[in-house]
């Protein structure tokens, strides 16, 4: 239990008030400051760093920040992404439902339920170390927009208050344990630690073409056609798959755990790509880790008039770079799959390369011993996440981070995820709460 204004709060009931605080991305000051006031009220010491809508962001710490020790840094967001349609949802988005068996609505896995784990991990933290001299800080960072990206957020943090901060470590969000990764065994379930990332670069194509607006008569080329075409074979071209050391050493990793033909053929990928190529483009969630993807994610004509032949048509391209995939290279790559020397490609965002985090850190291996220590029938791995998130910002630093989320999920609990019907299930909070603090304690003590 926890002090709150409301009484004493279990771990399962912070998250559901939590829940209940809606916090769309740019609309996150009222649930940052009930979660602040829940950190004050429990003792933690509170630095803000930004208070406002789209740029709420604080941090809460083991001890003050003045005392300017090394940091080890939990970073979670308060913002979510819209719900959708809510008249599809099951339990409404932003009512926290506890049921017997889940934890309803938008942000119970991203992100306010590994926020709250962080929370409870650190009052634990401060009740056994509080008191005493340890070599290192603990802060839980919470952040504005990580879901839009904005200026706010963790960029204002990093270009305001990194010295400030200190982190000599970033924990931030990442996978969860899940299974069907091993064909000998699908039940196994699997932890990976997060040590790269794939980086977002978001592109918008246009298309002018001066013609007759009325659509009785279909001239030659005009703007929709010609980006349908361009599109088609941008879309329809197979994704080159990508062997590079983080990727290699993920399958390495899988092969120790792989039994027979299988586990052979994955502890040596090199010799055995003609076979391993095939296979993982039939498992989209690990091809993703070996191939720059292009998702269409919008057509836009500007026109809502079915007999009218609209000049211009724009689309948006949301593409996800390997790590070390220059910007510029994939970027002419993308003009010159699109055939059409016509349409304009306009980087709307993108993300420098940054260095992968050292997964031979002590503050990786405390990591992988709190995972074993609270699921000692699972596995872990070092991995690479085809997603991008703040610990991003802090690898541009120099700063080590590691991004993962300490709580088994079956599958289609992560299908639910930026969906409807986002939950999960009962009873996992406390042992990933747990988890986290047994990786702090085992930094403390080092």
């Amino acid at each position: 239990m926890i002090k709150s204004k409301e009484g004493p709060l279990n771990i399962e009931q912070a998250l559901s008030k939590y829940i209940q605080l809606e916090s769309i991305s740019g609309q996150e000051q009222e649930a940052g400051e009930w979660f602040r006031d829940l950190c004050e009220l429990n003792g933690l010491h509170i630095t803000q760093m930004g208070d406002t809508n789209g740029n709420y962001n604080f941090s809460a710490s083991l001890y003050p920040l003045s005392s300017e020790l090394p940091n080890i840094v939990l970073l979670n967001h308060i913002d979510v992404v819209p719900p959708g349609d809510i008249e599809n949802w099951e339990h409404p988005p932003f009512s926290g439902t506890i049921t017997d068996t889940e934890i309803w609505g938008r942000g119970a896995f991203d992100n306010k339920g590994n926020g709250i784990m962080h929370l409870f991990s650190i009052i634990q933290t401060l009740q056994k170390y509080g008191d005493k001299n340890m070599p290192y800080n603990v802060t839980l960072l919470a952040v504005s927009c990580e879901e839009t990206q904005c200026t706010g957020g963790a960029n204002y943090v990093i270009d305001n208050f990194l010295d400030t901060l200190n982190p000599i470590v970033v924990i931030g969000e990442g996978p969860p344990g899940f299974n069907g990764i091993l064909k000998w065994d699908p039940t196994q379930t699997i932890f990976g630690v997060s040590i790269t990332n794939k980086r977002p670069l978001w592109l918008e194509l246009s298309l002018k073409i001066k013609t007759s607006a009325h659509g009785s008569i279909t001239p030659l080329n005009y703007a929709n056609k010609g980006m349908i075409k361009a599109l088609d074979n941008l879309i329809e071209k197979k994704q080159k798959v990508v062997y590079n050391e983080t990727n290699i050493n993920i399958l390495k990793q899988l092969g120790r755990m792989e039994k027979g033909l299988s586990g052979f053929a994955l502890k040596n990928p090199r010799f055995f790509k003609a076979i391993i190529t095939p296979q993982l483009r039939k498992r989209p969630e690990l091809f993703s880790l070996f191939s720059n993807s292009v998702t269409l994610t919008s057509v836009n004509s500007h026109n809502d008039v079915i007999n009218v032949i609209p000049d211009e048509v724009t689309a948006l391209l949301d593409c996800r770079l390997l790590p070390e995939q220059t910007n510029e290279e994939f970027l002419e790559g993308i003009k010159k799959q699109l055939k059409n020397k016509d349409i304009t490609v306009k980087v709307i965002q993108e993300s420098p390369i940054t260095e992968t985090s050292d997964d031979n850190t002590m503050f990786f291996k405390e990591i992988v011993k709190a995972i074993e220590k609270n699921y000692p029938e699972s596995e872990n791995l070092s991995v690479s996440v085809p997603n991008y998130n703040d610990a991003s910002f802090f690898r541009e630093k120099g700063i080590n981070s590691y991004c993962f989320t300490p709580i088994p999920l079956a599958r289609y609990y992560l299908e639910h995820i930026h969906n409807i019907n986002e939950r999960i299930p009962r009873g996992i909070l406390t042992k990933g709460s747990q988890t986290f603090f047994d990786f702090i304690e085992g930094c403390l003590l080092q």
